[in-house]
């Protein structure tokens, strides 16, 4: 199977600019494709994460991907989806959170030899002269044609500012520059983007002449049709500061029955004909599909060694076996003692298994939480550095999270 039908029977493609020229193109390892990533957070997501595999799985037929970071267009904000307008990020931030995309990126796509190149949109678009920008792009986009556009949609109900409206502009400018400088030939996104890259491809013909293609791959969603990659803590981060591979390992461990397969195909790299034959798996054997799932994907993001630990850990909390000595820890520093004694509230917040003080103290108060299996219901109780270094401490908050508190 060549790599245009595996996309499309891993139900990973949703629109086309053309089908049979971006197949042929694919197919044949002639593809130039960017996708781009705005530095809005110092760590990619779970959102950014089928766009990094679908890079990783063209390269691996031959095209080459180019990694646009949007050091320029992370100074407006990308709209799409959004009911409210992004934060505006200084250019220090802007610069950090670049940073540290290049470094994930590089665990996914092989940037070795020019087999990838990864761009800084901050390189053209933040020395562009504005009256001179207008006159050579301005006559080439319809303000109708934009206003209809789906990108803009929830923007419009509260009230899209001129700083956003631009934004369709600029990644356009993208692809336009990106096709001149490095022969790039496509460029891929999420569903949200259509408009956006329909504006590419108009942008590349009114001015070069030129065809250049387009397409979309189908946003995660859940059953219920919402996007997946949110916990109760927030997202679901690629860094192993922000998520760790326990709580990374966890989050697909604990997918929807109905939601387990779809991600399997989607997001993992193991082959069709072993996933076709889980479809039939039922009860049991789908926790078994969630093992697998978040497995391959703890390996994929944070590599062998830490998805073994994640593994093992996990078995110790669903299974009642395994080894605890893998499980999550929280090294309690000096600020959380006072008088000689961490509070328990203070320890939740501090193993992250609670967002906030007040989210511990009703979780202690319904009687969710146990120490060493005893279960707290006093939000006073307080701990001793030689209560806590006696021997295994671990607390739990419900039946799905725990971590082991040491000193």
């Amino acid at each position: 199977m060549e790599i245009f039908e595996e996309l499309k029977a891993r139900g990973l493609l949703a629109q086309l600019t053309d089908e049979e020229e971006i197949r042929e193109l694919v197919n044949n390892g002639k593809a130039v494709f960017y996708i781009g990533f705005d530095p809005t957070a110092d760590s990619l997501h779970v959102g950014h994460f089928m766009a990094l595999c679908l890079m990783k799985r063209l390269q691996m037929a031959g095209n080459k991907p180019i990694a646009l970071i949007g050091g320029g267009t992370g100074h407006i904000g990308d709209p799409s989806g959004k009911s409210d307008m992004r934060k505006m990020l200084t250019k220090e931030d802007i610069d950090h959170n670049c940073e540290c995309f290049k470094k994930q990126m590089s665990k996914f796509i092989d940037f070795s030899e020019g087999k990838a190149l990864m761009v800084n949109n901050a390189d053209w678009l933040l020395n562009l002269n504005y009256i001179e920008l207008l006159r050579e792009v301005g006559a080439c986009f319809s303000v109708n044609n934009m206003l209809r556009a789906e990108c803009y949609k929830q923007r419009m109900e509260k009230g899209l500012t001129f700083l956003e409206f631009n934004y369709m502009i600029m990644q356009s400018y993208d692809f336009y520059m990106l096709f001149q400088k490095y022969g790039c030939n496509m460029q891929f996104g999420g569903d949200d983007q259509w408009s956006n890259m329909l504006g590419g491809t108009e942008l590349i013909r009114r001015k070069l002449g030129k065809d250049a293609y387009a397409m979309t791959i189908q946003l995660l969603l859940n059953s219920e049709g919402k996007k997946m990659g949110k916990t109760e803590k927030g997202a679901v981060w690629l860094d192993p500061e922000k998520t760790s591979p326990y709580e990374f390992f966890q989050y697909w461990r604990n997918v929807a029955d109905s939601d387990v397969l779809k991600c399997i195909r989607m997001l993992t790299f193991l082959p069709l004909e072993e996933i076709d034959k889980m479809d039939s798996w039922e009860g049991a054997q789908l926790n078994e599909a969630k093992e697998i799932l978040a497995y391959e994907l703890t390996k994929m993001v944070h590599g062998e060694e830490e998805a073994n630990k994640a593994k093992e850990a996990s078995k110790a909390l669903f299974a009642g076996g395994g080894s605890l000595e893998n499980m999550p820890t929280c090294t309690l520093t000096d600020d959380c003692f006072r008088d000689g004694q961490a509070d328990l509230i203070s320890i939740l917040v501090a193993a992250k298994l609670v967002p906030t003080r007040s989210e511990g103290r009703r979780t202690i108060e319904q009687g969710g939480c146990t120490v060493n299996d005893e279960k707290i219901t006093d939000v006073k109780k307080a701990y001793t550095k030689e209560e806590i270094a006696a021997g295994d401490f671990i607390v739990k908050k419900g039946k799905k999270n725990f971590c082991k508190i040491v000193l």
